[in-house]
């Protein structure tokens, strides 16, 4: 009788140390993690591996940056300009509060691009998106109209406005979603690459 191997069919979940985001820069990772840690509790430099081993305090290039932001660890490696970051991997950032957002937008698009829907491109090409739990609470309303209200205000923000939203669910301001002629912010055309700030 054939033996059937073990891996036909769907293989066996495999236990692992850890699963880890690996974000490629140019060579901008260690200013781009210290911009990150700063903005966030619970965010730290873990290590800064340097190609002629001298480590964090040392004088050779940058390598590679471990760092943490809110307790999960990263990975920011410079690795020339062969493969750029896009929208297609963004950071989600859930945020209490309008101050919160407005504190994060800020820091984010200084040196970096606006778009849409609480979508951002930081000053090193990473995109977020920062949003409000409040946003969340409204997409999921029970009642199909209110949460339509929602979606259409949204879309036709840059910067997540909790008051907008609140509104707009009420039935009071506009709410157009915008058409498909409307013009696209860079971050979403394709190929678009912002300018890296230089630190």
């Amino acid at each position: 009788m054939r033996k059937t191997s073990k891996t036909a069919g769907h293989p066996r979940r495999v236990g692992v140390e850890g699963i880890t985001p690996f974000l490629w820069f140019d060579d901008q990772a260690e200013a781009a993690a210290r911009l990150y840690v700063s903005l966030f509790e619970r965010s730290r430099i873990l290590e800064v591996n340097r190609a002629d081993g001298s480590g964090e305090d040392g004088e050779g290039p940058v390598q590679s940056v471990s760092f943490e932001l809110g307790g999960r660890e990263f990975i920011a490696f410079n690795g020339g300009p062969i493969f750029g970051l896009t929208p297609a991997f963004s950071m989600f950032v859930r945020c209490r509060t309008q101050r919160q957002v407005d504190a994060l937008w800020e820091r984010l698009t200084e040196g970096g691009e606006e778009s849409r829907c609480g979508w951002l491109v930081d000053p090193f090409g990473l995109s977020w998106h920062i949003i409000p739990d409040r946003l969340v609470e409204l997409l999921r309303d029970p009642d199909p109209r209110r949460a339509g209200r929602a979606l259409a205000a949204m879309m036709k923000m840059r910067k997540i406005d909790i008051r907008a939203l609140e509104l707009a669910v009420r039935g009071r301001g506009a709410t157009r979603a915008p058409a498909a002629g409307d013009p696209r912010p860079p971050a979403f055309r394709v190929g678009s690459r912002p300018r890296h700030r230089r630190r």
